[in-house]
């Protein structure tokens, strides 16, 4: 019987391992929360409070983060990841459709055509990528 010389991993994690890997998004996450406790102190209008917290967000990549955090809990956490990460394709199919009908009423139905197949492809090709990163 041949041994197997590779280094076992552990099979727990530490809270100190779990604080290295998501103390940047935790510390992120304090922050957000620290600037709508503060704005809404000072009593700052709720649509500049949600606009400063969405481009911090985006800029810090803390949704990102969060979505990761999220996928950790057993079973249901990436069923819930995956549902958050759908409608990003819902959002892209739908916003083409939209700006195909205003193109439609102004009078670009040519253009149209090559728009709308350049959407197919750019969402074929995502969920090709994904197919192949999710197997390979």
């Amino acid at each position: 019987m041949k041994r197997d010389n590779r280094p076992q991993l552990p099979l727990h994690i530490t809270v100190k391992d779990f604080f290295r890997a998501f103390g940047k998004t935790i510390l992120i996450w304090a922050v957000i929360a620290l600037i709508i406790i503060v704005g809404i102190y000072f009593d700052v209008d709720k649509t500049v409070i949600g606009g400063v917290v969405v481009v911090f967000g985006l800029i810090t990549q803390a949704f990102i983060g969060l979505v990761g955090l999220i996928s950790l809990v057993p079973i249901i956490g990436p069923i819930i990841a995956k549902v958050l990460a759908l409608p990003v394709f819902w959002l892209i199919n739908s916003l083409g459709y939209f700006v195909s009908i205003i193109a439609i009423k102004k009078g670009y139905s040519k253009t149209i055509m090559s728009y709308r197949v350049l959407t197919v492809a750019l969402l074929v090709g995502v969920v090709i990528g994904y197919i192949l990163g999710k197997f390979l």
